[in-house]
């Protein structure tokens, strides 16, 4: 099979990338112009330069392929309000729907967020039918997943758009050279963590991600969400078991809600004045407060989603960031 995927360079494009090939599929990856897309190197794939937001150039990079995954997003949550964001998120969404169409494409595999779904507790995660929560964070990151979300399944539903939609919660593993989730892996290997907020959220190795993505190309169902999960962690569960994998001493100060909230205040407030992206705004504090859970059942169920125990990945990130000398 021919694929075309955007967002090849990242973290889990990266992985994916891997795993598509294992498979003996052929990879077109889609990158912006000039991106170095190092992760990439020595890999049998054909690379395509192009933007997202140029509907003609999806076009012409879709030419002859059989599927579109799109990884593709822009997940700056400072500003909370970015035109960009909602660009490349949704905008970049109508254009990926447009082309599948008229190239009577097989199959649309839309990487969404797990943040599109009604989190929950440990004894009662979210899942795939609990309502959007996340609007109350005032993010255009959530905002505009949530609603390229919900236009792919009415188009899947109301006009037979091909589309299975991966929903990611937090991932570690390789190749992360933003570096995304790596940075906590790096702040609390160098101990500038001073303590954990009293929320807490859910954990999964890339790579069981990666997996579950190649699955949908021929397994789940039309027109349906997967959140793709493992290990649900308060923070404190998650520093102590990423500093017992790196070697070091776990933050021990629990920070309450409120003072979160004050800080994310102060910072917010300071970026605002600066136009600085500050360490936490308000919007982060509030993330960091609240607990957000998820099963992943379905996607067990239907895409075969593995479940990698998150020491491995946890280590699998740390030993790439230390080969490339991010530490």
């Amino acid at each position: 099979m021919k694929i075309l995927l955007t967002g090849a360079d990242g973290m889990l494009g990266s992985n994916l990338t891997r795993e598509l090939l294992a498979r003996k599929h052929q990879v077109r990856a889609f990158l912006l112009p000039n991106s170095s897309a190092k992760s990439l190197n020595g890999l049998g794939i054909e690379r395509f330069e192009g933007n997202i937001l140029q509907e003609q150039d999806i076009e012409m990079a879709a030419e002859d392929c059989d599927a579109i995954i799109n990884v593709a997003a822009n997940t700056n949550i400072w500003p909370n309000r970015s035109e960009i964001v909602r660009k490349v998120n949704y905008d970049g969404v109508v254009n990926m729907i447009n082309v599948v169409k008229k190239l009577n494409i097989n199959r649309f595999i839309q990487i969404g967020t797990a943040n599109s779904f009604g989190f929950g507790s440990k004894a009662s995660p979210g899942n795939e039918v609990q309502p959007y929560r996340s609007a109350q964070y005032g993010l255009d990151y959530m905002d505009s997943k949530y609603e390229a979300q919900e236009l792919i399944i009415r188009e899947s539903k109301e006009n037979g758009l091909p589309a299975i939609v991966v929903c990611p919660t937090f991932m570690f593993g390789p190749y992360d050279s933003k570096p995304g989730a790596g940075a906590m892996i790096l702040a609390i290997h160098s101990q500038k963590v001073p303590g954990y907020a009293s929320g807490g959220r859910n954990y999964i190795a890339a790579k069981d991600v990666a997996v579950a993505i190649a699955n949908a190309l021929t397994m789940g169902r039309i027109g349906e969400c997967y959140i793709a999960g493992h290990q649900n962690l308060n923070y404190k569960e998650a520093f102590e078991t990423i500093a017992e994998v790196v070697g070091v001493k776990a933050p021990t100060l629990k920070i309450p809600a409120f003072a979160s909230k004050i800080y994310g205040a102060m910072g917010s407030t300071y970026g605002n004045l600066f136009n600085k992206q500050p360490q936490v705004s308000y919007a982060m504090a509030k993330i960091s407060s609240d607990e957000h859970f998820f099963s992943a059942q379905k996607a067990i169920d239907e895409l075969n989603l593995p479940q990698t125990d998150i020491k491995i990945a946890i280590k699998e990130c740390f030993d790439w960031l230390k080969e490339n000398k991010y530490c």
